[in-house]
Order: C-alpha cells, then structure tokens, then sequence
C-alpha cells in the first residue's frame, strides 16, 4: 500500500466517528457510577458538543449537497451519503439521553431534594407565586410575533428556544398563529422557586421550572382577548461556521467581527427540534417559514436543549459530584516566593526565582494535577515583574476571560518590557473574546499580531528573555494545551518549562516566522507544522519499520485528541504489517481499523473518557530501545499537520522520559473509563476484572499521596 493512498474500506468516516466520540461523552451521562450531577453535566457536554457538530460539520455537508457536489469522501460516501449516515446515527442517542433524563435523572435528583418539575406538578402556592414571577420579570421582557399575510414569518436566531401558539379571536373564531421568543440570556432556563413554599408537598434543597413552561402556562398575559388554543417548543439550528479568508480581507480583525455579526443571526438552518407532539399544521408552517426539510426535522419527547443542564452541575451539592480535587504546586516550585518587582536582584533573590530552578532542570507539567496558577501564571508573573527580563512572546488561542496572564502581559508592557502576543482570531467559537483581547492588549502598549497568512496559529509556546551575566537567556514554555486558568482545571495537558539553549534558538526562529517575512525551512529540535512535521513523523514511523526488518524492536505508543490524516493512517497500516507494535490512545476521532486481519493486525486503540477532558499530544517511539517521546499542539489531522501552526518538542531528560512512559503504560492499563476499539470501528467499554485501575483517578491519589508526604 502507498503510504499517500488509503482504500474506502479501510477508512471510517470522520463524521461517524466523531458522533461515536459523543456517544462516549452520553456513556458517561448514563453510567450509573457517575455522581448525579456530573450526570447532568456530561449530558449537557452532549448536547453542546452536537450543537457546535450541527452548526459546523452538518452544515458545511449541507452546503456541498445544495452547491452539487458529490466528490466522495475517504470512505466512500458522498456528502448526501454522511447525511444520511449522520441522522441515523444521531436518532437513537437524542432517544437514550431523553429517557436517561427524563425517567432516570430527574426522579433521582428529586430523591436529592433537587426538584425539576413540570407547571401541572405545582401547588396552588407555588403556581401562584410563579404566576406573580411572570407577571413582574418576565412578561416585560417578551415580544409576541403574529404571522399572517400581513406579518411575514419573523427570523429565528440560532440556538434560541422558542413557543408557537395557537391562538383564537372570540368574537368570530378566526385562528391566528405567533410565535414567542424565550429570554434565553436575560434569564435562567430553570426558575428557581422558593423552597418555603414547598415545605408540605417535598422535601427539597432546589426548587427549578423550565422557563418555556412558565411562558406557555401564561400566553393568555399576552393575547388579551384571544383564547389559546394551543402551544408548542421549538428550537432552531443554524449554520454558524465562519467562512474566513484572510487573503482576501484587508483587515482580518475587520473582517472576523463582520462575520460574528453574521453568525449571531445565523445562516441556513440545518437542524429544526419540535415538540414531540406538534400537530402537522403546525410543524408544516415551521418548516415552510424556515425552508426546512424533512430530514433536518428532529422530534423531541421532553425539555429541548439540554445544554442547559450545565447549571444544575453548579448548584453546591458536592456530595452530589466528584470529590474536589485542585492540583497542587510542582514539587521543584514549591520553594519559589513571588519577588517585588522594585527589589534589586540579588544572588539570594536568585535562588528563589522560577528561572533559577528552570536553569537547574527541565519541567514537566501535568495538568490539572500540577496546578496551572503556581507554574504558567507564576512563570509568566515573574516574568512580568523580573527586572532582568527584556522580552516576552506568546501565543494565545483560547484565554479565559478574567486572565491573570493578559494582566501580567500587559503590566510587563507597562514596565517598559518587549512584549508580543500572539492570538488567533480564527479560534472558532472564541473570535469574539479574542477579538476583545486583541484590542485590550494593543491599547495597553502589547504588540499584537494575528500569524501567518492562510494558517491558523494553534501552536502552545512562550519564549522569555532574561539578561543573565552580559548574556541573553531564553526561557521557554511548550505545551499541548490553550493558556487558559478556567480550562486548565478541567483539561488534561502536558507542558515542557526549559531553559535549553536548543529550543530557545528554536522559538526565536518560530516566533519570527509567525510575526514577519521568515521563510524559516528546518528548526535544530523541534517539529513544526506546516514545514517539518509531518516529514518527521512519517520517518519517525519508517524508522520503526527499519528496526523491524532488521531483527529489532519496532514499537509507537501515542496519544492524541484525534487520527484523522489519511496518509498517516495509510502508514500506521504499513507499519502494522511490517511487525511494528502500535499502541494508540485517541480520545476523539479516530478513522483507522485497528486490529484487522491482514491490515492492522498489530494496532491497537483505547479512548479515556472521564471527569477530565483528556487533551495531551504525547508521541513516543521505541527506536529500538533507545526511546524518543514528544509532546505538543498537534493532533494528526490534516488540518493540524497542513494548515495550522503547531509545535512538538523532544523530552530529552531522562527522568522526565520515564515519567511520561509511565503515564502511557497507566492509560493503557485502565479498565474504568478507558473504551476498547474493535475491529470493526465500534468501542466497547472495559469492565474490571479485579483491582479497578482508573487513570485519572489514579493520578489524583498519586498527586494526593505526593502532597501529604
């Protein structure tokens, strides 16, 4: 087999796989070992997830059908084809997670005293008191729209919830229809009612009501003079995805915030949800006054959008939820003191700043476990505050929004230092707060940039600068995850902290083709997407096969959010069958048949789902046991290895190699939240059989056990 070609039956669609990721998310919903409300929330990761998959994914196969193309994809399928694949997938996963809620949840969280009730379940005192609640915080807010020939059917924003009602003249019996726009964002999904009201009917801690019931049980507050005769729920997706070139924008920025402005309206709706017992009628005038088909027609049994169960995860039961857990400070860092910026730098300052213990070793650094506030935001802190510190570059993908590393970028700015930040407008779904950074930081004296032409910049570095002894040392950060204090609690992500001289020629050079001209074509460690990694990884993986072949050890381990690339995949297939073993761990998608006969016989995939978004890039090859590992942005996808800007470092320390062996071997090893791939493409759960090893269960006792000693 060429390694640049792939057969259809040897290839599973993207889509599909992507679905049986979010299948995997439901499990966790629907497992009963997992507390309630971490139920809750994983059922709400479940529906935002297919959001984003219908905005996104579904829509741009939509757009391909209604522009005629029917180019097949690796599998074979044509984009009609994945659509229809797509829905018949999706079908029974919106019915387990409506019953799993419905009939499961919600009477277990009532046995918790967390009480999500229907209107027809209240007491008198309580259909009072949310009759008044109506009547003075919602009713104001409200704008019914009348369609008739003379009130075209009004525009429905993306993702809102909204009621179709019936209504009745009296006088002369004439039906008319509206349609009634829930307050989504001004107020909550679930009306919290007060519990004293309650005291004689249940025993409850949390009293909420769907917002869309409390509207639809008062419609007659704003048809005055009109009987309603009916209502119902509806919900609308739109295609929301940006269709960005910045070649052709003269200002990217300029261009970006015109595109948001769009999305917000949205696109061609691409998924229509109703209520299950909508009348034909009814459903017929929605799908006329949307253009929607039939096949984008979703039916829905009980509450729509269940990404609003997000707030209940919320609600402080922690019994009710996974025991806290909050990290703990790198051992080596433990005996760091933030320094007075006005200090004088002296030898015994020295010795207690981060650089100086990064001069000493390599880091490494395990989120969540490592806490990100007392290593990324110490390190840059310091940074900011040292006064031997000339310059700090960085690249920003995704930043929480009260970040405490944009502060200390900008006091460094204040200071007089160099600084530059890189962000990347084109990170989907957060171009805005991006955007707002940009301004923020450019305003505040940081030197913006926006990457390279025609690439998106998803690369995870810091590059510091310190005037050490008449000399320039560089400092740098590498890492697999975003810059992100809120995400870095609940995402697992590996990062290098080094003062190497190697990397820091490295990063100099990277940094100077993100912010200019530089035609930059070989890097001394690293492997950067688009220029060398994905050479190097395809000689890393030839490089096993040649051991192989001559009587050596042949063996890959590596662990990624998603196997996507053809070529790579086509590869992996070679090397299987040139007798390297192939342990592949891949939380998302995953497009390779493992363990198929005369194809992949000696792959191997699991995929850890768990209380933590596993997001590391860990690539490890035995070299016939003289090993190498890296770690980095880069999951294996085209877009990863042919249009976007990533970087992977070699772990060269020893002890820090070993340790992230370790970790791999942990992975593998775990039957609680690890999922086995067949051959066929379908995953399967383990089941323990004897001691439980759960990975990041395991992981949190290590680093709990490390604490205490």
């Amino acid at each position: 087999m060429n390694s640049h070609e792939i057969s259809e039956g040897n290839y599973i669609n993207r889509e599909i796989s992507w679905i049986q990721f979010n299948e995997r998310v439901l499990a966790q919903a629907t497992d009963k070992r997992t507390p309630l409300l971490e139920q809750a929330k994983f059922s709400s990761i479940f529906s935002n997830n297919l959001d984003e998959f219908f905005m996104v994914r579904v829509a741009s196969l939509k757009s391909q059908v209604d522009a005629g193309i029917i180019k097949k994809s690796e599998d074979g399928k044509t984009p009609i084809d994945q659509l229809i694949a797509i829905r018949k997938k999706i079908i029974p996963l919106l019915e387990e997670q409506q019953n799993h809620f419905e009939l499961d949840l919600r009477e277990k969280l009532y046995s918790e005293g967390i009480c999500i009730i229907n209107y027809n379940q209240l007491t008198n005192n309580e259909k009072n008191w949310i009759n008044n609640y109506f009547k003075e915080t919602i009713f104001p807010i409200l704008t019914p729209l009348a369609v008739d020939p003379t009130h075209p059917f009004p525009f429905v924003s993306n993702l809102s919830l909204n009621i179709a009602a019936v209504v009745h003249e009296k006088e002369t019996g004439q039906k008319e229809f509206a349609r009634v726009k829930i307050p989504q964002r001004s107020l909550k999904r679930f009306i919290e009612i007060p519990i004293e009201l309650s005291r004689q009917k249940r025993k409850a801690v949390f009293i909420g009501i769907p917002i869309e019931q409390v509207i639809s049980n008062n419609l007659s507050q704003l048809f005055p003079g009109m009987e309603i005769k009916e209502c119902y729920t509806f919900r609308v997706t739109r295609d929301a995805d940006l269709e960005l070139r910045d070649i052709e924008a003269d200002d990217l920025m300029i261009a970006i915030e015109e595109g948001l402005q769009k999305r917000k309206l949205g696109g061609e709706v691409v998924r229509l949800e109703i209520s299950e017992n909508m009348p034909p009628n009814i459903k017929d005038l929605l799908m006329d006054g949307m253009a929607v088909s039939e096949e984008d027609l979703y039916r829905v049994k009980g509450l729509m959008g269940l990404d609003d169960l997000f707030s209940l995860s919320k609600l402080p039961f922690e019994s009710l939820k996974f025991s806290e857990f909050k990290g703990s400070t790198s051992k080596p860092l433990i005996s760091i003191l933030r320094r007075d910026s006005s200090a004088d730098p002296s030898k015994e300052e020295e010795s207690k700043n981060i650089f100086s213990i990064i001069k000493k070793q390599d880091l490494l650094l395990h989120h969540p476990y490592d806490l990100f506030s007392t290593s990324i935001e110490e390190f840059i802190n310091q940074a900011a505050d040292d006064q031997r510190v000339m310059g700090i570059k960085m690249t920003l993908y995704r930043t929480s929004k009260d970040s405490p590393i944009i502060a200390a970028l900008i006091r460094a700015a204040d200071q007089g230092k160099q600084v530059m930040a890189l962000v990347e407008l084109k990170a989907r779904f957060d171009e805005d707060n991006n955007i707002q950074w940009a301004k923020h930081l450019e305003q505040s004296g940081v030197h913006v940039v926006y990457g390279v032409m025609g690439l998106k910049t998803h690369t995870k570095i810091i590059l510091v600068v310190r005037k050490e002894e008449d000399k320039l040392q560089s400092y740098v950060h590498i890492g697999t995850g975003n810059y992100n204090s809120k995400t870095s609690k609940l995402y697992t992500d590996i990062g290098l902290l080094s003062a190497r001289e190697d990397l820091g020629e490295d990063l100099v050079l990277l940094f100077n083709y993100l912010t200019g001209f530089s035609k930059q074509q070989s890097f001394k460690k690293l492997l950067v997407a688009p220029i060398t990694l994905r050479k190097q990884l395809e000689r890393l993986i030839c490089r096993e096969m040649k051991h192989v072949q001559e009587g050596g050890e042949g063996h890959i381990c590596a662990k990624m959010n998603s196997l996507v690339d053809p070529k790579i995949i086509s590869l992996l297939y070679k090397a299987s069958n040139a007798g390297v073993k192939i342990d592949l761990i891949v939380r998302g998608m995953c497009c390779l048949y493992p363990n198929k006969k005369g194809l992949s016989e000696n792959i191997k995939v699991i995929s850890i789902v768990g209380r933590f978004l596993e997001h590391s890039r860990i690539f490890w090859f035995s070299n016939n046991q003289k090993p190498e590992i890296f770690i980095g942005s880069a999951d294996l996808m085209r877009r990863n290895l042919d249009r976007r800007v990533e970087a992977i470092t070699p772990i060269e320390d020893t002890k820090l190699r070993k340790r992230l062996e370790k970790l791999l071997w942990r992975y593998l090893n775990d039957n609680r939240s690890a999922w086995e791939m067949k051959s066929n493409g379908e995953f399967i759960q383990r089941q323990p059989n004897g001691k439980t090893r759960c990975s990041q269960e395991d992981l949190i006792e290590q680093w709990k056990d490390e604490l205490n000693k």
